[in-house]
């Protein structure tokens, strides 16, 4: 089974599958990649209903949004993986849905600690885009050390207070992050900043850069010098077409590809490689220095 559909309610998770089933059917050492959308989806909710859109193995035809995470990743392709749809109430004020991706993030949580109690040896990925990225943060805050092995954040709408708290847990503390972020995301992160509160006064958002927390790696795909590194590593990735666009972290030609290998068996090789390439970017171009780390909110 190469996708499972799990939506959750504020306090729990539910799925029609036989989780545990395609649990136990995966061989040593697997890897389970939990898929978490954001802000205006819902499970249920016709037109919005993220398991007929991004979480689809066959996305509905008619938005230009609705590109196929699963199939993507190759979730589809090989039995050895299993792919976790995750569905969220997530549509409402931003305000609201912000608050209620903390009790997403908690529900998450408890569902990461059911994997891994049924099959502590299988490796357990996130990969989220905006509001997501605060659950999935959330959610890696509460699970046991070990419970989370790699973490991929596209556009994500949250402070860097919590993702810090979240990379000093006991599981943030081993997990690695790739922290895809551009500056075309900027109204966005404005709109973010000015509806949800920070947790202390000029917190700054997790597009702005972490500032060399362990296990995390900044990659801006607006920067020209960032797709230079990327190139440099045998991965082209187009410049934006436009300015302003939320969704380009996932609609970009080539990421995808590069997701792949960090949510693969040497996804933390990867990681290296790619924090290093930048920091020689950097290196070869001072002046670059912010655009290479993060946009500037």
């Amino acid at each position: 089974m190469a996708l499972v559909s799990i939506n959750a309610s504020e306090t729990a998770w539910h799925s029609d599958a036989p989780l545990m089933t395609a649990l136990m059917a995966l061989p040593a050492s697997a890897a389970v990649t939990i898929m978490i959308h954001g802000f205006r989806f819902a499970p249920g909710v016709p037109g919005h209903d993220p398991h007929d859109h991004i979480l689809s193995l066959r996305p509905v035809s008619d938005c230009w949004k609705a590109v196929s995470w699963p199939r993507h990743l190759h979730l589809d392709r090989t039995p050895a993986d299993l792919g976790i749809a995750f569905g969220w109430p997530a549509r409402g004020s931003l305000a609201q849905v912000a608050r209620r991706a903390f009790a997403a993030g908690r529900v998450l949580a408890d569902l990461i600690g059911h994997i891994r109690a049924t099959r502590p040896d299988l490796n357990v990925h996130l990969f989220a885009h905006s509001l997501g990225a605060r659950a999935a943060l959330s959610a890696l805050g509460l699970v046991g050390a070990g419970d989370v092995s790699r973490i991929i954040l596209l556009s994500g709408a949250e402070y860097q207070g919590h993702a810090r708290g979240a990379m000093a847990s006991p599981a943030g503390r081993s997990a690695r992050v790739l922290n895809v972020t551009s500056g075309e995301n900027a109204p966005f992160d404005w709109a973010f900043r000015i509806c949800v509160l920070a947790p202390t006064y000029a917190d700054p958002l997790v597009s702005a850069g972490d500032g060399g927390l362990s296990g995390w790696t900044d990659l801006r795909i607006d920067c020209p010098d960032a797709r230079a590194a990327l190139l440099g590593l045998g991965r082209r990735i187009p410049p934006p077409k436009g300015r302003i666009c939320h969704w380009s972290s996932y609609l970009r030609p080539g990421l995808f590809g590069l997701y792949r290998a960090v949510l693969g068996p040497t996804g933390s090789d990867v990681l290296d490689q790619l924090a290093g390439a930048l920091a020689a970017q950097r290196r070869q171009d001072p002046a670059q220095h912010d655009c290479l780390r993060a946009s500037p909110l």
